[in-house]
């Protein structure tokens, strides 16, 4: 600590483009191609091998916790109409998959079951056509896990077809409605590999002993399942139910110190980029004022700046903002943090003893005053990074006062950047043209690795919020994000939808020590892993003696990630049913340790047609774009996925599809009739096509994507195209550009972004143009209420140049000819001449083509259901 600075109190603003990124994990086991046997496992960059023998006891993330009501700072808003409420006829929240309608495919599964068995040595099998129900029930019913197909092939060559493939979407830190039933007491588990009693155990009724689904091995329960009849068994929750939460709470843990909830409350300070010109200072202040509003009183708030110093701001201080200096050419030295930390000033404060206090700080924000270009302006972030690093672990106020705290819920470190770092540790030069410049890259990438593990070791997870104009290099921060489990978010300004992103990010509820456990029985084995997640290290979770489970560590956990897992046959399957349990063990923010288990059967079938029924389209799409885009690390990458997904089409009409006579075509399946137009969208869309205009902007949303929940990953593949209709109802289309009629307003849900689009028509007659932009926005926050990172909304007219955001992200059908378009889109209204001409003039990219242009080029006829 160098110097204090004391600041009055002007007004401010500001504005920062981020970028979402959180950490990319691939467990590969199987090759990117075609056909051939997975070769022996291989370590990549963001891959991990699954360890062959271990299990581990996980903790969670804090579940229940409401989310607060958002204070959004003001924006400009696109039309000056008042916004009206609209008679939406539902109304859609993220926490469940929202199929479209004319696109469903057909979920339902058989029910019934065989009837207990009584085995000849005495066991009994503790199923019931109730818990049959659970087990098979389709995966709007099962939020924490969706399998691609609810049967399961017995033939290896067909059941791991690359091209195709089976898995699941697990998300951890997903909320359950109705809640799980909970057990506060130690699981049973399998003395051979780990695994838990479950509803599909069998019972020996006389010694309560218990038979793993797994690995087959005998185990007791110490007397617990000892009892006269099955019936009475069930009574147990891990026995009846396919879900259950262990969990255990603090006080039952051994040297348990009670501190109050104000102590637990995750500490968050805000690091902030003071290298900003004046009008992004104005929209940053009034986001940041508006975020400070929102804060729970018992929140621990600290406020720092970064240029070519750090500010450390000292809530102790009430008449003017004032802040004790650090240099940020290096990082801080131990005795200069010491002096920081063991001075007098009070630097983490909670909003209801500091409210004004931090509103007096940040108005006295002001614009950068030299006049340097932004790119080559100093910024020590890192060295930020570090300050605030070492003021969140302490030692606090209740530390030095002699009572000793148990470490409580995960830190946040928010930044608020507006450009690149560029001076002190992990930097980069101003210019791309420096002659050392990949050298000092390579070492800067490194450095923030580093730092991110750091943060991630002492519970602090680091988000970076980004805005403005200038690039702020996204692959040197996406490393500190990743690596210590947070986010890294670009937006186009400091205005409404980073204000809420910043509100968004402080209070999503978030679990540390998290460890994922996947087993399976012996027929199938996990060969990939995708998600925000690294491999387990030996000592972070239980061994057991022949334990062959997959064990991830979540570097977080929380409800908007997922993991994307593929799985393929060992061998031919022989048994009528497999097995597959999934265990989330981690710790909440009110340190308690929770384990739920969620345990699956589903049945074998021989017949293609019967597996092809049961496959969800959509959880199947969403997991080939996770493997797609684990590899699209580049532009050019992405051209060659491009490829690739056409190969798979090809590949899949060939293997599951069927010839048409007297030529070389192939039909594809109907039973996947949703899935080509989803992987095209995939294929011309924002993670794959050329539709974002800088590759900064792909890797955040490429980042974003492998991570994210399957509600918003499904959304970014594909978008959602509703039109307004009279009344304020809304109807669901294909997202074609046929859907462009000038009489109509449109809403266009595409996961990060969601676009209005008023006709030409419509927007000539004043009042009902102002009527349905209202219910479009009003149906834009429902859709979004929940979502993280919060999109942009952008509301345009036909043939404004904003239009070409909504345009590009339709299927030109267009092209097709007329008597095509009326036999596959009948609820579209048929276009005259003069308006298809007119929508050819409009559309973006010309040369692209239709759907059926696509499927025909790879000599793929799309199926007789379309």
């Amino acid at each position: 600590m160098a110097n204090r600075q004391q600041q009055s109190s002007p007004s401010g603003g500001g504005g920062y483009s981020t970028s979402v990124s959180p950490s990319n994990l691939g467990i590969s086991k199987s090759g990117g191609g075609f056909g051939g046997p997975p070769p022996p496992p291989l370590i990549q960059p963001n891959q991990i091998p699954p360890p062959s023998i271990k299990t581990p006891n996980l903790p969670s993330p804090a579940n229940g916790i409401p989310l607060p009501h958002l204070s959004t700072p003001p924006g400009p808003p696109v039309f000056s109409s008042p916004l009206q409420p609209a008679a939406v006829p539902f109304r859609t929240s993220p926490a469940t998959p929202q199929p479209i309608a004319s696109y469903s495919s057909n979920s339902s599964l058989p029910t019934s079951s065989p009837p207990p068995r009584n085995f000849s040595n005495g066991l009994q099998h503790q199923t019931s056509d109730r818990t049959e129900e659970l087990a098979f029930a389709p995966h709007a019913d099962s939020p924490n896990l969706l399998f691609s197909a609810h049967k399961v092939l017995k033939q290896m060559k067909l059941a791991n077809v690359p091209s195709f493939g089976f898995g699941a979407i697990v998300s951890p830190g997903r909320e359950v409605s109705p809640r799980p039933q909970i057990i506060q007491r130690d699981p049973h588990r399998c003395q051979n590999c780990g695994a838990y009693a479950n509803l599909y155990c069998n019972i020996l009724l006389g010694s309560g002993q218990w038979q793993c689904v797994i690995c087959r091995n005998l185990n007791g329960s110490e007397g617990e399942y000892i009892a006269p009849s099955k019936e009475e068994v069930r009574y147990l929750p891990e026995l009846s139910s396919p879900l259950v939460d262990y969990i255990q709470t603090p006080t039952r843990k051994p040297g348990y110190v009670p501190v109050s909830e104000s102590r637990i409350s995750a500490p968050i300070v805000l690091v902030i980029d003071e290298c900003l010109d004046e009008q992004h200072v104005q929209h940053l202040q009034s986001s940041l004022l508006a975020f400070l509003d929102s804060l729970p009183p018992t929140t621990k708030l600290g406020i720092m700046l970064y240029g070519r110093m750090v500010s450390v701001y000292d809530f102790s201080e009430e008449s003017v903002a004032s802040a004790d200096i650090v240099p940020g050419d290096k990082s801080p030295s131990e005795d200069a943090l010491r002096a920081l930390i063991y001075g007098t000033g009070i630097y983490l404060s909670t909003i209801h003893a500091s409210l004004s206090v931090a509103h007096a700080i940040l108005s006295s924000l002001t614009p950068y005053k030299l006049n340097l270009p932004e790119v080559q302006r100093d910024r020590c972030l890192g060295a930020a990074v570090e300050v605030a690093l070492a003021i969140i672990q302490g030692p606090s106020a209740e530390m030095s006062r002699g009572v000793v705290k148990r470490p409580g819920g995960n830190g946040r470190i928010i930044v608020c950047a507006g450009g690149p770092c560029t001076y002190g540790p992990g930097s980069i030069p101003h210019s791309l043209n420096h002659p050392n410049y990949l050298h000092l890259q390579k070492s800067a990438l490194k450095w923030m690795d580093n730092l991110g593990c750091e943060a991630h070791r002492h519970n602090t997870v680091v988000d970076i919020l980004c805005a403005g104009t200038c690039p702020v290099r996204i692959p040197l921060l996406q490393p500190l994000t990743k690596s210590s489990g947070g986010v890294l978010i670009l937006h186009d300004d400091f205005g409404e939808a980073f204000g809420v992103n910043l509100q968004k990010a402080s209070s999503r509820a978030a679990g540390s020590h998290g460890l994922l456990e996947i087993r399976c029985c012996d027929s199938i084995f996990v060969s990939q892993v995708v998600g925000p997640g690294e491999e387990a290290h030996v000592d972070s979770h239980e061994s057991f003696k022949n334990d062959t489970a997959v064990t991830i560590q979540m570097l977080s956990v929380e409800e908007t990630q997922s993991f994307a897992v593929s799985m393929e046959n060992r061998a031919d399957i022989k048994s009528n049913f497999v097995h597959f349990q999934f265990a989330i063990r981690y710790s909440t923010i009110y340190q308690a340790d929770i384990s739920r288990v969620i345990t699956v059967r589903l049945p074998t079938v021989d017949s293609v047609s019967a597996y092809l029924e049961s496959v969800q389209d959509e959880v199947a799409a969403v997991l080939i774009g996770k493997r797609t885009l684990l590899r699209a690390k580049s532009f050019n990458d992405a051209l060659d996925m491009r490829l690739t997904l056409d190969d798979r089409i090809q590949d899949v009409a060939i293997k599951f599809g069927s010839q048409v006579p007297k030529s070389k075509l192939y039909r594809y399946p109907k039973e996947l009739s949703r899935l080509p137009e989803i992987l095209f969208h995939l294929r011309r869309g924002p993670l794959l096509g050329s539709i974002l205009g800088h590759e900064d902007e792909r890797s955040v949303l490429r980042s974003l994507f492998l991570n994210a929940s399957f509600d918003l990953s499904l959304r970014m593949l594909v978008p959602r195209c509703l039109m307004h209709r009279e009344g304020g109802t809304f109807e669901e289309l294909p997202a074609y550009d046929l859907a462009m009629q000038s009489d109509a307003a449109v809403v266009l849900d595409h996961g990060t972004d969601v676009f209005i689009w008023l006709g030409a028509e419509l927007a000539a007659q004043e009042g009902k143009s102002a009527a349905a932009l209202a219910a479009c926005r009003t149906l834009a926050e429902e859709l979004t209420e929940l979502r993280f990172p919060a999109p942009r909304i952008l509301a345009f007219k036909e043939g404004s140049s904003q239009a070409r955001y909504f345009v590009s992200r339709l299927i030109p059908a267009h092209k097709d000819p007329p008597y095509e378009q009326e036999a596959r889109f009948p609820q579209f209204r048929t276009l005259s001449a003069d308006e298809r001409t007119k929508l050819k003039s409009s559309f973006v990219h010309f040369d692209d083509p239709s759907f059926c242009e696509w499927m025909r080029s790879l000599k793929v006829l799309a199926p007789e259901s379309s």
